[in-house]
């Protein structure tokens, strides 16, 4: 079985589980005042020092929260609703039009329940929102903008942002800033102080760490609103009870995030580009998605190591997951929160991708776990797998079309 999903979830380190294992076997609510709830209380604070010096942070601005779907609604709701409480007229939220669900349902919401209008910023043709992009939307009425919201690397095409800059262009104005960082840390320099933004989103389970815990990184002098009420835990901001153990297994995944990347960022580019390479030989006519690569964005890459984004024209992207998954490689059609839905990605929709060559895109994203491959180990023609002919699922007894050939990707439908 070979695992290319690695940006819906990655192994567990097995760092982490023991240190989970040994948290577990420990009894304590870390708000209880006794010495069982203060060595709870010291196993969290001491995690939340350790995630603040990885991702340049204060400990003080490291809010724990169950993952990166709550931290983008704290975000963005909490963003939103403070600004509103403080001046009615601001109620308009700038997002990337390429932005994960986490982000976009919420925006929705907050427009259909809470009178908020959005202004969605436009990307170029490899995904990417520019700093005169958001700062011509700014300039429509800088005094009814509530907020910004730009994600750092796109979850699905990989496409990095160039965050700085575009905190510069809100900042100028007087606008928060929140990013999405799911995706970007392990894989990128990530500097919370150096970037600027108000907010910052991340998780446990993309780098190795359990599901169930992430946190929003909060400037300690943003305000936002709480989304939970409750006991008044992290500063008042995300009330309910901390999970001890889920929290020390993602501060060692964070740490070990930082302390590797230099390695891992270059591992991860040479198994991306020689697996695009490998298709790229039997596909010629293959398309990438996203930011190619191949220059810098922030002083980093422009585009996420582990990711390669393809579409294979004239091919259904299901069809090619479900051939591939059958002989044992498995990989997505997309975002793993929306896999599944027949409809198109809205990031290759918002990218100017035609509806019809959309539907022909599969991501495989690499990780920690992730085997450096010989090259006389990659797919040819000669070999039996994916490549090979077969008919495409539901269209079994079709005749093919007048001077039609089957699609090279082994999705089995025909193309002329």
């Amino acid at each position: 079985m070979v695992y290319l999903d690695h940006a819906a979830t990655t192994p567990v380190l097995p760092a982490v589980i023991q240190a989970m294992i040994e948290a577990l076997t420990e009894t304590g609510n870390a708000s209880s005042l006794h010495s069982a709830g203060r060595r709870a209380r010291r196993r969290v604070e001491e995690s939340r020092e350790a995630i603040a010096h990885a991702l340049g942070a204060r400990p003080s601005e490291v809010v724990f929260t169950s993952g990166g779907t709550e931290s983008d609604n704290l975000a963005v709701a909490g963003l939103y609703r403070a600004r509103v409480a403080v001046d009615p007229n601001r109620r308009r939220i700038l997002a990337g039009a390429t932005e994960h669900h986490a982000v976009l349902d919420v925006v929705e919401h907050l427009v259909e329940a809470e009178g908020a209008d959005v202004s969605w910023l436009e990307v170029d043709d490899f995904g990417r929102v520019h700093a005169d992009t958001l700062a011509a939307a700014i300039a429509e009425n800088p005094d009814d903008v509530a907020l910004v919201t730009v994600m750092w690397a796109n979850n699905e095409v990989g496409t990095v942002n160039p965050i700085r800059e575009l905190v510069e262009v809100a900042h100028a104005r007087g606008i928060p800033f929140h990013s999405d960082a799911v995706q970007a840390v392990g894989q990128l320099a990530v500097d919370f102080a150096a970037c600027g933004a108000d907010a910052l989103s991340i998780t446990g389970h993309k780098i190795g760490g359990p599901v169930g815990v992430g946190a929003l990184l909060v400037r300690r002098d943003a305000v936002l609103q709480p989304v939970l009420f409750g006991g008044g835990q992290e500063r008042g901001i995300r009330s309910g009870t901390l999970d001890v153990a889920g929290i020390v297994g993602f501060a060692v995944a964070v740490q070990d995030a930082a302390t590797q990347l230099p390695e891992r960022q270059g591992r991860l580019a040479e198994l991306r580009d020689a697996l695009l390479a490998g298709i790229r030989e039997q596909v010629p006519d293959v398309v990438v998605n996203g930011d190619p690569g191949q220059s810098d964005v922030d002083g980093g890459p422009s585009r996420l190591p582990g990711n390669v984004h393809l579409r294979f024209p004239r091919c259904a992207g299901d069809a090619l997951l479900m051939l591939l998954d059958a002989q044992g490689i498995e990989c997505s059609t997309g975002s793993a929160c929306t896999a599944g839905m027949p409809s198109p990605s809205h990031v290759l929709l918002a990218m100017g991708v035609p509806e019809s060559d959309a539907v022909g895109a599969l991501r495989f994203t690499f990780g920690h776990t992730s085997p450096c491959w010989p090259r006389s180990a990659r797919p040819s023609s000669g070999r039996a797998g994916p490549g090979a002919p077969a008919r495409r699922p539901g269209l079994a007894g079709v005749p093919p079309p007048a001077g039609a050939q089957r699609c090279l990707s082994g999705c089995g439908s025909w193309r002329r």
